[in-house]
């Protein structure tokens, strides 16, 4: 049985068709966030401190580390993100135990981050471009990772499911060439937004099974693309993932932390509520507001989309006696919080 092993130097995660859904946190990213994206050019990293240990709290298994900020004061990443990302995954490493997934289109960058990581971190990615494929096959073996493996190549990314398949199958056989295994290549089909090609959640849940039956190896996918452009995102997620992993998808790549209600919203509703003449309690404090009224909580907890993970895991015996579910329903208190996600327990936040 293919099993494709992620560790960080205490943890290991384990991408397996027997084992439990890899989820793979996508938060620490500046692409489409200015403010995480600034503040990483001025050397402030609280927000990456705080999406590292909300993603490890909401459940995460694996943590994608992505530097990729075009600095104002030198926009060539060559020469800006190598040292962005050795800084990055030194301080999420520091604070968090789960391994990690180190994501760059920068050669120098996943270097970078290899020779940073401890344990034996997941590279994300190669194509099947012949330019990709020889600088980045030659990093895997260097330092005995497994690799992300997208499937378009130098014609760009396929509607044709069978093409995409095709390109996978070039990547597995390339790096077999370089001595790199199977089960040390994890396919990413891409996932098309059903919004714009109806047949999308179709064409990925065939290619999964075909690359599971056919190339032996792990899946993974960018699970939000499937839901981009439509209302109730969310919903649709909920539905893909567990789809997706009945076909055979081992991991995906996307946000575990559903995020905390504004202030701004909690505002807007508190308004509504004395227009409607509802005398609330004396004292009330906006957590129990926002639970009172289902808009969900000022802080940072596990997604729904989690919640459809975990129960798909009970349903497909990927969670023994349902632990893992029972853990996952009770209240943080009941749970003992956050107990793991930062090392050494007590131990100081590094700026």
């Amino acid at each position: 049985m293919t099993r494709t092993v992620v560790e960080s130097k205490t943890k290991t995660a384990v991408l397996g068709f027997d084992e439990p859904f890899c989820v793979i946190g996508e938060r620490i990213n500046p692409t489409g966030r200015k403010k995480l994206a600034a503040e990483l050019e001025a050397g402030d990293f609280s927000t990456v401190e705080k999406d590292a240990l909300a993603q490890v709290m909401a459940g995460a298994t694996v943590l994608d580390i992505n530097a990729g900020v075009v600095y104002n004061s030198n926009p060539n990443p060559n020469e800006t993100e190598p040292p962005l990302m050795r800084k990055i995954v030194e301080l999420v490493q520091g604070l968090v135990e789960v391994p990690l997934c180190i994501d760059s289109s920068v050669p120098g960058a996943l270097e970078a981050g290899l020779e940073a990581a401890e344990g034996r971190p997941l590279l994300n990615s190669v194509t099947g471009e012949e330019e990709r494929l020889e600088l980045v096959l030659p990093l895997v073996k260097k330092y005995n990772v497994p690799v992300v493996a997208i499937s378009n190549d130098d014609t760009g990314i396929s509607e044709d499911p069978d093409v995409r398949f095709e390109v996978a199958k070039k990547i597995v056989q390339r790096a077999a060439d370089f001595g790199i295994p199977a089960h040390d290549i994890v396919v990413d089909p891409l996932v098309m937004p059903i919004g714009a090609m109806a047949t999308a959640g179709q064409q990925v849940f065939a290619l999964v099974r075909r690359l599971r039956e056919e190339l032996g190896v792990n899946t993974t996918c960018g699970a939000s693309n499937i839901s981009f452009g439509l209302p109730n995102r969310h919903g649709i997620n909920n539905a893909f993932l567990p789809m997706a992993m009945g076909a055979g998808m081992t991991s995906a790549i996307m946000n575990p932390v559903a995020l905390p209600v504004t202030q701004t919203k909690i505002a807007e509703k508190k308004e509504a509520v004395a227009a409607a003449g509802i005398i609330l309690p004396e004292g009330m404090d906006d957590e129990a507001f926002v639970q009172m009224f289902g808009l969900g909580s000022t802080k940072p907890r596990a997604g729904k989309e989690m919640e459809a993970i975990r129960a798909a895991n009970l349903l497909t015996n990927n969670d023994p006696h349902g632990g893992e579910w029972i853990r996952f329903n009770k209240s943080p208190d009941e749970a003992g919080g956050a107990a793991g996600s930062r090392r050494g327990g007590g131990r100081r936040r590094r700026a």
